[in-house]
């Protein structure tokens, strides 16, 4: 069949533009095997939506180095911070059915709900609680929830009058999860049903992510099909149990799979449209999740990686520029386990990677990778540009991670001038005691902070948490009174580049009971 110029143009400037977009599975397989081996990742999952079709879900490594059970498209991870888009996702679907509105008052919904100012507590609406500028500072309050906790909701927020803020209100960008954690609590009064039960009754079950759960506990023990984390550390491959953050709730309780999430990706890309074709939420309240809140400033290294103009944070959703295009996304860290998802909505592109050990650069270098194939990017080896900075960062924080000899060390008094109850109106109690001949700590809210105190100097203890693979070593210097009893407490980690942010030591204010 003979074609006039016009159709020989038309297809032929179809056939390049699908050349040009379309992702190369095998190069990015290839790419996936690569960065798992450059970064020690035992287990890595991988989808990617395109075009409104699933053109890559697929697990690689191992789950599990304990029981050897392989990674498939079905295998369960924490997906930790990606939680925070479906919390946002329910109260949308709640502002669509006109039970609530993105400025309401957070206490409105929560009665109960009091921050340290009360002009905050007054002022704080909906969508301040899902954008990260509340005032408070980076993870203040984690400890509340963080490894895990017996806190209930009611107890969580009963502690935010405590903590006082870092900033301004909206003023500033700073991550926060106790604000997604109200967000979630904001969910469950509206609706009537706990956020577990809305999440997964009313966005995973119409996705037909059929494996996902709301929650650690909540998958059936007939599924065996999930991965652990694990952390490296002194050269070797530590399986790590954690509980999915469940304490997390709205802030990072789901656990899911790529084939789940690649129908949640499908759906972004659709405005909201669910690939059975029904509405999950309006295009109207995604343009709301997607517009950014409060921006931060752009960074020199982002510049030179891939021309990051701005960046922001909407509702749920992290979003900046790149190489010229919208870039959505989201990060999530667990001990031991963490996740990426980055979407492009003008390309129709969604990447989900999920994967059993903590080095996010292994993630990044794959999303790269992928992203420098549909936009027909000069070509880049990302896997061995970020493993060069991240090896580069370990060792650097690593090197400074012992603290150094105190340069006028004071002995230390007798070890029961120390012990006693301490207290913090947020978290609550820490006990310090002797036991055999060690002075001992004891987080009574969190299960895995219990630890020995090593003098270091004066009233200055160093804190070495039973739990090693936690890599969260903090100083404790006591305030003593005449009488040389402890008045208080103050906490600091003593590697801030080594320990999770969320170990927020620095935020407590320990008085004797």
């Amino acid at each position: 069949m003979k074609l006039t110029n016009l159709a020989a143009f038309t297809l032929l400037a179809s056939a390049t533009f699908n050349t040009w977009a379309q992702v190369d599975t095998n190069k990015i397989e290839e790419v996936i095997k690569t960065s798992m081996a450059r970064f020690d990742v035992p287990g890595m999952a991988v989808a990617i939506v395109e075009n409104d079709e699933v053109v890559l879900a697929k697990g690689f490594g191992i789950a599990n180095l304990n029981t050897k059970a392989e990674v498939n498209k079905d295998t369960l991870f924490g997906i930790a911070s990606n939680t925070k888009a479906f919390t946002s996702a329910a109260l949308a679907k709640l502002v669509d059915e006109g039970k609530l509105r993105w400025d309401d008052r957070v206490i409105d919904h929560l009665p109960e709900f009091r921050l340290y100012d009360s002009y905050v507590t007054r002022e704080m609406r909906v969508r301040d609680l899902l954008s990260h500028r509340s005032g408070l500072g980076l993870g203040q309050g984690d400890l509340m929830i963080w490894p895990s906790t017996d806190k209930s909701v009611a107890d969580i927020l009963s502690g935010l009058k405590y903590l006082e803020p870092a900033s301004s209100f909206r003023s500033k960008y700073a991550y926060n999860n106790l604000m997604f954690v109200t967000a979630g609590e904001v969910v469950a009064r509206v609706s009537g049903i706990s956020w577990n039960d809305y999440v997964e009754k009313h966005i995973l079950q119409p996705l037909k992510m059929t494996n996902s759960r709301a929650g650690f506990s909540r998958i059936p023990k007939s599924n065996k099909n999930w991965a652990i984390g694990h952390i490296p550390m002194e050269g070797s491959l530590h399986p790590f149990f954690v509980n999915y953050l469940e304490d997390f709730r709205g802030a990072g309780a789901i656990a899911s799979s790529v084939n789940d999430m690649s129908q949640w990706l499908r759906t972004q890309l659709a405005g909201g449209k669910m690939p059975n074709g029904d509405q999950l939420f309006s295009e109207k309240q995604q343009a709301q999740m997607w517009h950014p809140h409060i921006t931060s400033m752009s960074s020199k290294s982002a510049f030179e990686a891939y021309h990051q103009q701005f960046r922001g944070y909407g509702l749920g959703w992290s979003i900046e520029d790149y190489h010229g295009f919208k870039k959505l996304g989201h990060g999530g860290g667990i001990l031991g386990m963490v996740s990426q998802v980055t979407l492009l909505p003008e390309k129709k592109l969604g990447i989900v990677i999920l994967s059993n050990q903590q080095a996010f650069s292994a993630l990044s270098a794959v999303t790269h990778e992928v992203l420098e194939d549909v936009l027909n990017l000069e070509d880049k080896d990302w896997v061995e540009d970020l493993a060069k900075k991240h090896f580069e960062g370990k060792q650097k924080a690593y090197a400074n991670a012992t603290p150094p000899t105190p340069a006028d060390y004071q002995p230390q008094l007798p070890s029961i001038n120390y012990t006693g109850t301490l207290h913090d109106d947020w978290y609550g109690d820490v006990i310090i005691e002797e036991l055999d001949g060690k002075l001992r700590i004891d987080f009574t809210h969190t299960k895995r902070l219990k630890g020995t105190l090593e003098h270091y100097t004066g009233n200055t203890f160093i804190v070495k948490w039973d739990e090693k693979l936690l890599e969260a070593d903090a100083f404790i210097s006591f305030e003593m009174s005449t009488a040389n009893r402890v008045n208080s407490a103050n906490m600091r980690a003593v590697s801030t580049a080594v320990t999770d942010f969320s170990f927020d030591f620095r935020n407590l204010n320990l008085k004797t009971k």
